[in-house]
């Protein structure tokens, strides 16, 4: 019996032997030279990061490897690595690096940030028992409101078009997360909502995720008492709320409701859905915001394609009728153009980085434990052998042939495998049906500038995590008297 455990023992030792000599002959992924001790650190840019990984897979190939001090970075420029690794093996892939900064702003409990592990499974099972596809249809109602409102707000105020998508994205959300009905700007929920977002905005506009050290961390300890209003504020209203019967259908008020009829709540457990509520309107809403503003730059940039969906919806629901859910797929053009605006500049150009679990080999590549997987959504909506002149924004390339290009939909702006965004159908509805009524009743165009000429925008986005346009200015008025009507008797219908 001691020989045959010995015998066992000495061939457990030369496999693992064996495995490991093996895989120091696996090479790491391609990629260029870096320096003694700070590897690429010096060469990686502070701005366009998505762009520069991007030329890089043109001459290293669609992964390759970068290091940082203390950090191995894994770039996946192309859906299909990003779908092989992230979602096929989304066992190994699906962990987050440390976020020391954003631990410091206490962000700490929230979806986006937590390693995997039975924290984070719980946090993804409360987001996706309330933002299923059939749940998030019952959202169509405020959707289709907040829509209207919209666009009343756009003909009073074209000038502040960021703020005013920011009050529909916000309106929205805050409905969903819990069960506010916004009516002003000085509503304390967003009030404390927006300067949380700011300062998380601020701190991390400069600071790739990945990067090491507490840089910027002086301004994110300043910024945790915003933090910590977000979390505690909306959770000890709705409890109130709760307990006086007053409390408005939500996703806050379902979880607290839950938890009420456990006898073993945990702090833990009421953290939990105070970071899940926070994290809601954190995530949503700047990078629904940040993706209209993205689409309002294309129509003032491309007004062909402003024209061309216009036609489409005059010809398919009439003249001066405002588009409704139903009506989505019977305008496939719209639909290009709500894709296309995903494409071109995506607001999330980076995602947020992975990490590998363990050690793994794909396609020669040795890719070893603790790697920050990096999704380039950048370079994959750039990918020349997916997408024609890919800098342009064209529509039809979506169409099949022989009316368009037949290119696919983008499908990386919401995040791969056990990362994938799981407010990802309430945000696509809430962009669709903005982009879809804009076109249905508006005409976005550049401004004339003392000169006389038209003032053509500048192409240039933000640095961060969230990646929007740079201000720039624009024309928004109604089509014409017709859908100048129509606005103001869809507001009038909604008592609006």
């Amino acid at each position: 019996m001691d020989i045959l455990v010995v015998i066992s023992l000495f061939c457990v030792i030369i496999t693992f032997v064996r495995w490991r000599l093996r895989r120091a002959r696996v090479p790491f992924p391609p990629g260029p030279p870096g320096d003694p001790i700070i590897g690429h650190a010096r060469i990686i840019p502070a701005e366009n990061q998505g762009e520069y990984f991007y030329q890089l897979s043109k001459v290293y190939g669609p992964v390759i490897h970068l290091t940082v001090p203390g950090r191995t970075l894994v770039v996946l420029n192309t859906v299909e690595a990003a779908i092989d690794l992230l979602e096929k093996r989304s066992v190994n892939y699906s962990d987050r690096s440390r976020f020391v900064l954003f631990e410091i702003m206490g962000w700490n409990v929230s979806l986006a940030f937590l390693p995997y592990g039975k924290r984070f499974q719980k946090h993804r099972r409360l987001f996706q028992e309330y933002f299923t596809r059939k749940k998030c249809e019952t959202y169509h109602n405020v959707q289709l409101k907040q829509s209207r409102i919209l666009l009343r707000h756009l003909v009073k105020a074209p000038a502040k078009f960021e703020s005013v998508l920011q009050w529909f994205t916000t309106s929205i959300i805050m409905h969903v997360a819990y069960g506010r009905q916004v009516t002003s700007e000085d509503d304390p929920f967003v009030t404390i909502a927006e300067e949380a977002s700011a300062t998380f905005s601020t701190c991390v506009q400069y600071m790739p995720s990945w990067f090491p050290g507490t840089y910027y961390a002086e301004r994110a300890r300043a910024s945790k008492s915003l933090t910590d209003r977000i979390h505690v504020y909306p959770y000890k209203v709705i409890q109130m709320q709760m307990k006086q019967g007053t409390a408005t259908p939500s996703f806050l008020s379902h979880h607290i409701e839950k938890l009420n009829e456990d006898s073993n709540t945990t702090e833990d457990d009421i953290d939990d859905i105070k970071g899940s509520a926070a994290m809601i309107y954190s995530a949503g809403g700047e990078t629904t915001r940040a993706t209209l503003i993205i689409f309002i730059l294309a129509m003032v940039l491309y007004p062909e394609c402003q024209i061309a969906g216009q036609k489409e919806i005059d010809e398919v629901l009439g003249v001066g009728k405002l588009p409704d859910f139903a009506d989505r797929s019977s305008l496939p053009y719209v639909e290009c153009i709500l894709q296309e605006s995903y494409r071109w500049n995506n607001a999330i150009p980076l995602g947020v980085p992975h990490k590998s679990m363990e050690d793994d080999v794909y396609n020669g590549m040795f890719i070893p434990k603790g790697s920050i997987m990096i999704a380039n959504t950048r370079g994959m909506c750039l990918n020349e052998n997916v997408y024609s002149e890919p800098y342009k924004f064209n529509p039809s390339r979506f169409l099949p042939k022989p009316y368009g290009l037949g290119e696919p939909y983008p499908v990386a702006h919401f995040g791969f495998g056990g990362r994938v965004c799981p407010g990802r159908h309430l945000a696509d509805d809430s962009v669709w049906i903005a982009v879809a009524s804009i076109i249905a009743t508006l005409t976005v165009s550049k401004c004339i500038g003392k000169d006389g000429k038209e003032v053509t925008p500048d192409v240039e986005f933000t640095t961060g995590v969230t990646s929007l346009p740079k201000s720039f200015t624009c024309n928004i008025k109604p089509r014409n008297e017709v859908s100048e009507a129509a606005i103001i008797s869809q507001t009038d219908e909604w008592n609006l």
